[in-house]
């Protein structure tokens, strides 16, 4: 079967067509998987302007689900179903992609699959990969979202932790906004790090050893934060008496990532260690980064603990993953009403 994903939930307008293999290892294969990034449109502003967003996906969104149907040499007849992500995300963006399904599907007599972004997330490591070894736990980073997740049974996921303040990937792009390296700014960070001395200046770490009052179920010992550690690259560029130089620069670029990976690593394995992982998985934008993707593959290692991450295309928001998590909704029997809406804050 062919399903058509579809992902508007900020500033990429995607499309994708995934078809189910018949090998239950590894469940699905991208026959293609189309993206039109807005970045160049919103680096001017520093950051996604919603409005500019929401508008660009109704410019781009029949084109792309065009392009993904000559490439994957399908029509609309080859369909079997329509995934798409009602959220969570900008809510003008999101109605772009769900009206436009639900249109789809109802002109194609398929099923709607209402999908949630961060299980598209999650289940783009099977769709690299193969189907993981239960119970996992994975972390997904992002721009948005940083939370880790343990997968007892497939399409099951249980929040274990997020973040209380800043994602990881927002700390990341407000990092880089204050030393003037423009948007976006994890890949700045990260291309600079390199060059870095990760010990140059002193950052603090945070440990959280009390639960949240807004999550009380969560124990909140493996919460993240980082707007603690945001706030001191702020003061120590500020404390300086002079602009900083290109090397200071990276070496405060280095130290940043060096204390942010480590704590995303750290709260990674003890939750595997806590809940009897037999696989940890890392997905989502910031699981592009070259010291995460490394530092996860050696931790990994040394643990004895399969490790897997998405490709680079399938780290960042595609419809692909969608289309994926739609297939695993689908099977389970879990369609939409033909009257879906989208939902910013839905919850997983």
């Amino acid at each position: 079967m062919l399903i058509l994903g579809i992902e508007t939930s900020c500033d990429e307008t995607a499309a994708a067509i995934v078809e189910e293999t018949g090998d239950a290892s590894r469940p699905w294969a991208i026959r293609s998987n189309v993206i039109a990034s807005q970045v160049p449109i919103h680096r001017e502003w520093g950051g996604v302007v919603p409005e500019l967003a929401s508008r660009q996906h109704i410019r781009d969104i029949c084109g792309v689900v065009e392009r993904a149907f000559d490439d994957a040499k399908a029509t609309w007849r080859d369909l079997g179903a329509v995934a798409v992500t009602q959220g969570p995300g900008l809510v003008g963006s999101l109605l772009v992609g769900v009206s436009f399904a639900k249109a789809a599907a109802a002109a194609s007599g398929v099923p709607l699959v209402a999908v949630h972004h961060l299980a598209g997330h999650i289940e783009s490591l099977v769709l690299q990969n193969g189907e993981m070894p239960l119970p996992a736990v994975v972390l997904v980073v992002s721009g948005g979202h940083t939370s880790l997740y343990l997968v007892d049974r497939p399409g099951h996921y249980e929040l274990l932790s997020r973040t209380r303040d800043d994602a990881a990937g927002e700390a990341y792009d407000k990092v880089a906004k204050l030393l003037g390296l423009g948007y976006p700014g994890g890949p700045i960070v990260d291309r600079l790090a390199r060059t870095g001395n990760d010990r140059a200046i002193s950052l603090p770490t945070t440990r959280l050893t009390h639960p949240d009052r807004n999550a009380p179920e969560l124990r909140g010992d493996l919460d993240f934060s980082f707007s603690g550690l945001k706030t001191a690259v702020l003061r120590h560029v500020r404390s300086q008496a002079a602009p900083l130089s290109e090397r200071e620069i990276a070496d405060v670029c280095a130290t940043f990532q060096r204390v942010v990976i480590t704590v995303l690593i750290d709260r990674l394995f003890d939750a595997a260690r806590r809940f009897q992982a037999r696989s940890v998985g890392i997905a989502g934008g910031v699981s592009a980064n070259s010291r995460l993707r490394e530092e996860l593959a050696g931790r990994g290692e040394r643990r004895e603990v399969p490790t897997f991450m998405p490709s680079l295309q399938l780290s960042t928001d595609n419809a692909a993953m969608i289309a994926a998590a739609g297939l695993r909704k689908f099977r389970a029997g879990i369609i939409a009403p033909p009257d879906l809406n989208a939902d910013a804050a839905l919850v997983l």
